[in-house]
């Protein structure tokens, strides 16, 4: 009788070969390069520094695709957007210390939003580990805590012959539901020391599945099929695990009208007759969903954004399908099913019965009917407009991501995003300087169709450093800067709050011109001409930058009582 653990892979003749015959002036950096081509990565994303060196070198020995940025925050955006255009584990490279921290914003923002990035950062030589300060450049007295409450898993090498293991082991974890980002840390003198270990031929790194436990899809299942208004709240965790096809299929066997909260933008059409689209920041949408039955969330841990600032209190029985553990229930009682969203949507499908609602999208309409009204009236044309331009200028099938700017937060409610996985915010952690970066990463993961990135000015002055990113790897980005001369979201806060905005108002370039020094071209566009312009720089291959000067207004939101 075998077991599965009594398995052993064995090598081929050219594996054999190459471990035998390994070539000269191999290094530490050599097994970590190795390591990631037997992952199966192809393109690497990071910036050079002293600690680092040893990396570098061996990624000129290697055939992987190194993409450097110019900021390691930035380098985590684009790192963070490959990984979520890909599914797969995105290798971050980055030096010790300053280097190092830098990245925490990005990796906060993976974190936020399950995209799988693997950091593989430099450390001091090992006689500076362990808390000591021994003056060493960049010496941390544990760099790795720097990381510890961020991250899903730290892992710290000590010796070469643990470099493979330890980066198996990130990878595995950074794949394994929910996505998230890892750190491996390895000494300078590591990665520095000539190596007399064999190549690294096949590493065996494979994600662990999160199926649900039957006897709560069984009882989730009955609860569906019995309920006189189900309804169904789609997260990120939806688009993340390819489920939107399972959820389509089981809303259209429930009947059950599906909301889309702003990380799973995507995951259920538009159009669809069960579509509540993503107005969260609503009370209309707010008073359909807290008057289901049987309410099924998916993917989503309701947390401030997806339940209306937490005014939302469901009165009917709620089943949450999440596989992160600690937005199980964390903010509702439910029936928590622990797994992965695709299992979990394929286990219910396999048991709901069918349930007849013809009334079902008219119900749907009626609350969409007074959602445009409630906008209507607040005569804000000029942001609708914009909006329906740059979704007419989107090809379908290209990805966009949007900063924290005032369009961006119109296009969570309000923009289409045609399908699964093609468009991505930073509204997972709220950083400013996402959309340029994390759009370069797109542009590196699939070069077949333009990428749009989507700022405002004060965001934009996160990134402009990528500019010459962008033109130096030629990446199909356009990027559309929204210029109203400050952090115009937080000034209207501000006014609101206080009736006045302290330090938001900014000195700017003339972002044009400084695309064009960067050998980027820009163009000045208006919001009558905004689709043509962006349609034609979208059309041109290489990168561009479109600005709008425009000052933005948002809808009143409606929370309990208004």
């Amino acid at each position: 009788m075998t077991h599965d653990h009594d398995l052993v892979l064995r090598p081929t003749a050219a594996q054999i070969s190459a471990a035998l015959n390994p070539p000269p002036a191999r290094n530490g950096g050599d097994l970590v390069v190795e390591t990631l081509a037997g992952l199966g990565a192809t393109t690497v994303f990071g910036l050079p520094g002293q600690h680092a060196l040893g990396v570098f070198d061996a990624l000129r020995r290697s055939d992987l695709r190194y993409v450097g940025l110019r900021v390691e925050n930035n380098a985590g955006f684009a790192a963070d957007a490959y990984g979520r255009i890909t599914g797969e584990a995105a290798p971050l490279l980055l030096s010790t210390g300053p280097g190092a921290l830098m990245s925490l914003a990005a990796l906060q923002e993976a974190a936020a939003a399950s995209a799988p990035v693997l950091a593989i950062s430099s450390q001091v030589p090992r006689a500076g580990l362990g808390g000591g300060r021994h003056g060493y450049l960049h010496e941390l007295p544990d760099q790795a805590a720097s990381f510890r409450g961020v991250v899903k898993s730290v892992h710290t090498v000590r010796t070469q012959s643990q470099i493979p293991s330890a980066i198996a082991a990130a990878w595995q974890s950074a794949l394994t539901a929910p996505h998230g980002p890892v750190w491996v840390e390895i000494p300078q003198d590591v990665l520095l020391a000539t190596t007399h270990l064999p190549v690294v031929t096949a590493v065996d790194a494979t994600p662990h599945d999160l199926p649900p436990r039957p006897e709560l899809t069984a009882v989730a299942a009955h609860l569906l099929s019995r309920a006189a208004r189900p309804a169904i709240i789609a997260g990120g965790g939806v688009v993340r695990a390819d489920a939107s096809g399972k959820l389509r299929q089981l809303a259209e066997k429930l009947n059950a009208p599906v909301v889309t909260t702003f990380g799973g933008k995507g995951a259920f059409p538009w159009t669809h007759p069960l579509s509540l689209q993503s107005w969260l920041e609503d009370r209309h949408t707010t008073d359909f969903l807290e008057d289901a039955d049987v309410l099924l969330v998916v993917g989503s841990g309701l947390g401030e954004l997806s339940s209306n600032y937490h005014t939302f209190t469901p009165r009917g029985r709620v089943v949450q399908i999440e596989a992160d553990l600690g937005k199980l229930e964390s903010n509702h009682p439910a029936l928590g099913i622990h797994a992965d969203a695709r299992l979990a949507l394929q286990a219910l499908l396999e048991t709901v019965e069918p349930r007849e609602d013809e009334a079902a999208p008219d119900r749907v309409r009626a609350v969409l009917d007074r959602v445009r009204a409630r906008i209507a009236s607040q005569q804000l044309t000029l942001e609708q407009g914009l909006l329906a331009s740059v979704r007419r200028a989107l090809p379908s099938r290209s990805p966009s991501f949007w900063d924290m700017t005032i369009l961006s937060y119109w296009a969570w409610s309000a923009f289409d995003a045609k399908g699964p996985g093609t468009m991505h915010s930073a509204q997972g952690a709220g950083g400013l300087g996402y959309a340029f970066p994390a759009a370069l990463g797109a542009a590196a993961a699939d070069p077949t169709h333009p990428v749009l990135a989507v700022s405002g000015d004060g965001g934009a002055l996160y990134s402009i450093a990528e500019l010459a990113t962008a033109r130096q790897h030629d990446l199909n980005v356009t990027w559309l800067i929204i210029d109203d001369g400050g952090y115009g979201i937080l000034r209207a806060y501000m006014t609101d709050a206080f009736g006045q905005a302290t330090g938001t108002e900014l000195g700017r370039p003339d972002f044009v011109a400084l695309a064009e020094s960067f050998g980027v071209p820009g163009v000045r566009t208006s919001p009558e001409a905004l689709e043509a312009d962006l349609a034609r720089a979208l059309s041109a291959p290489g990168p561009s930058v479109v600005v709008l000067p425009a000052v933005l207004r948002m809808f009143a939101p409606t929370h309990l009582g208004d």
